[in-house]
Formats: structure tokens, C-alpha cells, sequence
């Protein structure tokens, strides 16, 4: 299979065959390319079809001889059209990058993003070899999506041993975490120095990750990417899926709808016929992998308290705006109950003085900001509860630089938009067809040297790095990542409720 088809290889360098690796389960076989080894499509649970669709993740099953690891795994199930892989329900496997002769080296997790409900470990732009070149271990982590990764049901509830169901995907990821605990050592990496870190949904995941006692251990520090909407700041705060009950009604609901009221009929069903009624999945308060809301989480020091690297980009909220509010139709008749159920509260007169809208266009610009900078205060009020109520310290960044253009007209991301700091935090830019300059370049080296030197020690700084101040709840000690200058960022007091 060439470089193109499995997108890992890189210029020059061939893929070779890489040693075998004992792992959970039995032996691998990598391949090697250049200086940096990889083992891609590595089960760490079993394969959640049958009577294991819904169920948390099983022991991966066990097999002879030795296990080719040379090509990605089907992404998971999903509605995502942007996702042109094979997709399957059996999908629970990770990918794993380090460098030859790796020995007790920082691990870094990736979690992707995709609202929960589309992506997969093995896009081009989630390729860990650059970050393994600066000397860390990478693993790359599909979980389970949409209805099949966060649907819960009475009877899935009441045949858990846990009483819960409804959040797969991230118990999913727990999994993989533990399979890290067990295996990383046998790639070179080191057990005991494990950072997760994701975008978007990955770094809603984090947040989760952060507040679940299910997690404690399995990582030592924790990055999110713009990345935190479906937790619950707050008891009692705006959320789709708060509650257990509220997420079994849902999917009783579901299940109607689907024409398969009991657990039995909807487990025959196709994976194809259970994607065909909308589903959006959140979330939520389980009483398992989540006890309570975030900041009760914080208040009551229940947190895995480990170093956080949170932050947010400039220019992320055009991007958002629509799919946080179902609709891309912001005018001055709808503009202030399009900001209430964008905060889940009326809006104060302050905030819509900020953020007014008496026209179609200034509706437009604002609805675009505020959901910009509402996502940037949910960022920063972690970071916060993070500073105030733990003893691990907390970073924040605003990522402000607009890379070259792209040779194609962009339609998401654009600029410093949703996601346009992943392909500099991996050190992808080559897999970019644009007209990078020597400040994309340095910026992309950079910021790859500041994530792995994280994992490595903690901080965001190192040899020839800027020195990157603790997050003290003031604006000031948030990290400027690129932009002409010093901006302006908002005032976060008018988010407070």
C-alpha cells in the first residue's frame, strides 16, 4: 500500500517494515519510514457490534500470531459526508507514532474533533510523525459517534452493571487511555507522562476527562483546543442533555421514531437505518463517568488536577454560529433570541450593547463575535476554575494568527477560523497545498517544540520558546499566538451570570 493510501509516509523516506510489539491482545507488526516507526489500526477494545453495540467498551479480543498494523482502521459510523474513509461500527482502534529508539518519552493523545458526531483518528492533518520527530509519542484515537457513541435508553441503563449509558464514545476514550497505562511503554513511551489533548469535540472530551473520576491517573497533563460547549459550566445552566432522565427520554424518543421501541429491535436494525432519524449527540450528567457539572466538579476539588493548555482562535465564531444555532439566518427581528439561546439566559442590556443588532448586517457581525467570544469566555472560565481551585497551573492562548490563503476558495475555517491551528500544533503544513510563508513555517515549529515541550514538562515554554505566563484569571496572562499586534480581547464579565 503506497503513502497516499494510508497518508503517514513522508517525502523520502519509504515505508519499511517496523519489529513487532507485544501489546494487549497479542503481537504487532509496524511499519517505519525515515527516522519515525508507526503502528496504525491497533484494537484497544473490542469491536462494539451485536449485543456489544451500546455497551461500554469490552476487553479487545485476543489473536494468533502476529497482527499487521500497517493501515488505518474504518473510521467509526457516522453521518459526516466530509469523511470519505470506510466507515464501520467495528472501529475501536488507535494509531501510534514515535521515533526510532524512543525510550521514556512524553506521550501526547489526540482526540479528534467533529461535534461528536463525524471525524476520525486517521485524517490527513492528525498524522503525530512531526511530533514524534521533536521527541514524544503520539497515539491518535477513533471513538464511537453519534447515535451509536451517546445514545442512552432505559433498558441500556438498566443492563450496565454501572447503571448508565449515553456516553460511549467517551468511555471509549477512557479505554484507550488505559490501554495506553498498559502498552505505551513497549512503543518507548512513558506511562506515567501522558497528555491528552484534542480540538473541538476532542476538546470538549478533555474537559470530560478532566472532571471524570474514571480517568483519574490515566493522564498527567491536559490540553483542549477550542473545545469546551457540551459540559455544563454550571448546575442548573442551559444543556441539552443535563440530566440522565432527560437523555433516556430522548432516546425513547429516538427509538420510536426509528420504529424500534426496545432495546432488542434496535440493536437488529442496520447501522444505516439508525443514522436516517436526526439525532444530536451530547453529553451529559450520567452519575458514572460524570457526577456533577464542571464547576461543582472544581468547587469541591474533584478534578484530575494536572496542568491545563486551554484557548480558543479569532475567528472561529462565523464558523460555529450556525451549527450551535441550527440556523444561519441571523436578522435584527431575531437577533436578541438568538443570543438568549446562545448563553441559555436573556441576555443583560450591557451584553446587547456590546453585541447590538438594529440591522441585518450588524445582527450578522455580532452574532458572529459574540459566539467568538462566548466560546473564548467558556475557555477562559475553565482555565479560571482551574487557577483558583487546584494546585496544578493553568495557560491560555487566543490563537490570532491568519495563515496563506489556500489555493482553493474556503468555505469553514478560513483565517484564524474553527480548527486553523491543528495543522501548526502538528506541524502539517505540507500536506497543505498553499503559499506558507517563513512566519507560517516558524509559527507551525513552534508551536509544535511548545506542545511536545507540555508534554514533556508541564509548561509551555522551553529553549527558544516565548515565555508563557501562568493563567491568573486576568486577560493579560493569556498567550497572543500570532496577529499584528496587541488585540483587544472581550470582556468576559458580561458572560457572568
Amino acid at each position: 500500500m503506497g503513502c497516499l493510501a494510508i497518508f503517514w509516509c513522508t517525502a523520502g523516506h519509504a515505508a519499511q517494515p517496523a519489529g513487532t510489539v507485544q501489546v494487549t491482545g497479542g503481537a504487532i507488526a509496524g511499519s517505519q519510514a525515515g527516522a519515525i516507526k508507526s503502528w496504525l489500526g491497533v484494537p484497544f477494545a473490542a469491536p462494539p457490534v451485536g449485543n456489544l453495540r451500546w455497551r461500554a467498551p469490552q476487553p479487545v479480543v485476543p489473536w494468533q500470531g502476529v497482527r499487521q498494523a500497517r493501515s488505518f482502521s474504518a473510521a467509526c459510523s457516522q453521518t459526516a459526508e466530509w469523511i470519505t474513509h470506510p466507515k464501520s461500527e467495528d472501529c475501536l482502534y488507535l494509531n501510534v507514532f514515535a521515533p526510532d529508539r524512543a525510550e521514556k518519552l512524553p506521550v501526547l493523545v489526540w482526540l479528534h474533533g467533529g461535534g461528536f458526531y463525524g471525524g476520525t483518528a486517521a485524517q490527513p492533518l492528525y498524522d503525530g510523525s512531526n511530533l514524534a520527530r521533536r521527541g514524544a509519542v503520539v497515539v491518535t484515537v477513533n471513538y464511537r459517534l453519534g447515535v451509536f457513541g451517546f445514545f442512552s435508553h432505559p433498558e441500556l441503563t438498566a443492563e450496565s452493571p454501572d447503571q448508565a449509558s449515553g456516553n460511549q464514545g467517551i468511555l471509549d476514550q477512557v479505554a484507550a487511555l488505559r490501554w495506553v497505562k498498559d502498552n505505551i511503554a513497549a512503543f518507548g513511551g512513558d506511562p506515567d507522562r501522558v497528555t491528552i489533548m484534542g480540538e473541538s469535540a476532542g476538546g470538549e472530551s478533555v474537559a470530560i476527562l478532566v472532571a471524570s473520576p474514571l480517568a483519574k491517573g490515566l493522564f498527567q497533563r491536559a490540553i483542549a483546543q477550542s473545545g469546551n460547549d457540551g459540559l455544563p459550566m454550571d448546575a442548573g445552566e442551559h444543556h441539552r442533555f443535563a440530566s440522565k432522565a432527560a437523555a433516556e427520554a430522548k432516546g425513547l424518543a429516538f427509538a420510536k421514531a426509528a420504529g424500534a421501541e426496545r432495546l432488542a429491535g434496535l440493536r437488529a436494525m442496520s447501522a444505516e437505518a439508525l443514522q436516517k432519524p436526526a439525532w444530536l449527540p451530547r453529553t451529559f450528567v450520567d452519575g458514572y463517568l460524570l457526577r456533577e457539572d464542571l464547576t461543582s466538579t472544581y468547587r469541591h476539588r474533584r478534578q484530575n488536577d494536572v496542568p491545563l493548555l486551554v484557548g480558543w482562535n479569532a475567528e472561529e465564531g462565523k464558523d460555529l454560529a450556525p451549527e450551535i444555532l441550527g440556523t444561519d439566518k441571523f436578522t435584527a427581528a431575531s437577533h436578541r433570541g438568538l443570543v438568549a439561546s446562545l448563553l441559555g439566559h436573556a441576555p443583560s442590556a450591557a451584553l446587547l450593547a456590546a453585541y447590538p443588532g438594529t440591522t441585518d448586517a450588524q445582527a450578522r457581525a455580532s452574532i458572529d463575535q459574540l459566539t467568538n467570544d462566548w466560546w473564548g469566555w467558556r475557555m477562559v472560565h475553565w482555565a479560571a476554575l482551574h487557577a483558583k481551585h487546584g494546585s496544578a497551573p493553568s495557560y491560555a492562548y487566543y490563537f490570532a494568527h491568519r495563515p496563506a490563503e489556500p489555493a482553493t476558495p474556503c468555505g469553514y475555517g478560513c483565517g484564524a477560523g474553527h480548527g486553523a491551528e491543528i495543522q501548526y500544533v502538528f506541524d502539517n503544513l505540507h500536506l497543505d497545498a498553499r503559499a506558507w510563508t517563513a512566519a507560517d513555517r516558524q509559527l507551525a515549529a513552534r508551536l509544535a517544540d511548545t506542545w511536545v515541550g507540555f508534554a514533556r514538562t508541564g509548561k509551555p515554554d522551553g529553549k527558544g520558546l516565548l515565555a508563557w505566563p501562568v493563567f491568573d484569571g486576568g486577560n493579560a496572562s493569556i498567550m497572543q499566538i500570532g496577529g499584528n499586534g496587541a488585540v483587544t480581547l472581550p470582556d468576559f464579565s458580561l458572560f457572568a451570570r
